[in-house]
């Protein structure tokens, strides 16, 4: 018999990017930029990247790390608000594992000439397949990379 348990957390990150709201949103919801800095990465294979950034839009990302099992994040956007919010559910998979389920808020907030993005993240973590911890330490990488992004690609 396999025993099954969810572990519940939250978790709040701020950063503070050198760029404007609206290069900040373009970046979240271009299917170029948004490929290079949240699927692209060294060490991982994509296998599918595709999102349609309405409300209802579904994103997928299918990935692996090189020699490693198939990944795969399916996200539902729930709302957004142009250059202000982006409000998401999204599951986690390793091969046909379900992993976590998140909603997330991204909130941007002008501050002078540079943005402030607030991302909160709300999950459940199934099974021991994944902590809090490697999801909130994924995020702030992730948010590191859309740093890169908005550094090399203005």
């Amino acid at each position: 018999m396999t025993e099954h348990s969810v572990v519940h957390n939250t978790f709040v990150i701020e950063r503070t990017y050198n760029a404007s709201p609206a290069r900040v949103f373009s970046a979240l919801s271009d299917p170029v930029k948004k490929r290079r800095w949240f699927a692209e990465g060294e060490g991982f294979v994509i296998d599918e990247f595709t999102t349609d950034f309405r409300v209802n839009g579904l994103e997928l990302t299918r990935f692996r790390p090189v020699g490693g099992p198939p990944m795969r994040n399916d996200c539902v956007y729930q709302d957004i608000v142009h250059e202000r919010r982006i409000v998401f559910v999204y599951t986690m998979m390793i091969g046909d594992k379900r992993i976590s389920s998140s909603l997330a808020t991204m909130e941007i907030v002008p501050v002078g000439d540079k943005t402030q993005l607030v991302y909160t993240e709300q999950g459940a973590y199934f099974d021991g397949a994944d902590q809090p911890k490697n999801r909130e330490e994924g995020c702030r990488e992730l948010l590191g990379k859309l740093e890169e992004e908005l550094q090399n690609h203005p």
